[in-house]
């Protein structure tokens, strides 16, 4: 895709890899709509990159119904939506209320697939169009510690590869993000859970959970952007991880080869 005057809206742009991914974007000549709860931020932030500024709280199922039209509206046509804004519990599970199991799955799943929803009619009319997920390592099999998060990054994975197969024909295309640690406020809280602590030292024993920079996440993800790439993965050491996952949706791919699927433009 062309990213030089493209409309890309990045949710959870006020930090970390949101904030990251809305900076090389918007240096790769993109116009950035950031949505993020805190205003006062991603308008100073919004103003730095000339791009726009849409506070809202995405546990506010009102608040999410209107704002892909709010956007669209107010800035143009979204030429890539950017489902990055999450939540992550760290903590073994039966320590997890069932408000925070109720946050994480909205905000990690229910949000970015009813986003997507929403932007698909004018990217189907178009014809073009290109749909961000980030997921997660933790989505790629259970990690201790992580049974809530993960399970939401795994079942975004799986929708993105069921919506890639629905849009196989049309010229929308689709990313899923799926790095381990990244050095953000997120990894800083697992590393605070004590509970932890003897898991991570066995993973950091074989060198399994190096941590990357946003900006390193961010600038991967603007080039699988840019060259229509399915994945972003990191570290490369697990790469087994990601392809065992994969094997399931590349043998389904091949089953329906041939099989009429492509959506027809609606709202």
């Amino acid at each position: 895709m062309e990213l030089n005057g493209a409309h890309v809206v990045v949710t959870g742009g006020s930090r970390g890899i949101g904030a990251a991914l809305a900076q090389h974007f918007a240096d790769a000549g993109s116009t950035v709509s950031l949505v993020a709860r805190s205003a006062d931020t991603i308008k100073s932030f919004a103003d730095d990159l000339s791009g726009h500024a849409f506070p809202t709280d995405l546990l506010d199922p009102d608040q999410v119904d209107e704002l892909i039209p709010r956007i669209e509206h107010e800035a143009g046509p979204i030429d890539v939506l950017v489902n990055n804004a999450g939540l992550e519990t760290s903590a073994f599970f039966n320590n997890v209320s069932p408000q925070e199991i109720r946050d994480v799955t909205t905000l990690n799943l229910e949000v970015p697939m009813v986003l997507t929803r929403a932007v698909l009619p004018s990217m189907l009319d178009r014809n073009n169009g290109h749909v961000v997920l980030t997921s997660s390592l933790a989505g790629t099999a259970g990690f201790p510690g992580l049974a809530a998060y993960g399970a939401t990054k795994a079942g975004l994975t799986n929708f993105a590869a069921a919506l890639r197969m629905e849009l196989r024909d049309t010229g929308i295309n689709m990313t899923v993000v799926a790095p381990g640690p990244v050095d953000t406020q997120m990894w800083d809280a697992l590393e605070e859970e004590t509970d932890l602590a003897p898991m991570l030292k066995r993973l950091r024993r074989f060198q399994l959970i190096p941590q990357k920079s946003p900006d390193f996440i961010a600038a991967q993800t603007v080039k699988a952007v840019v060259a229509n790439k399915r994945h972003v993965r990191s570290p490369r050491r697990l790469a087994s991880n990601t392809m065992l996952r994969e094997a399931p949706t590349l043998l389904t791919e091949t089953l329906l080869r041939g099989v009429p699927l492509g959506p027809q433009p609606r709202s």
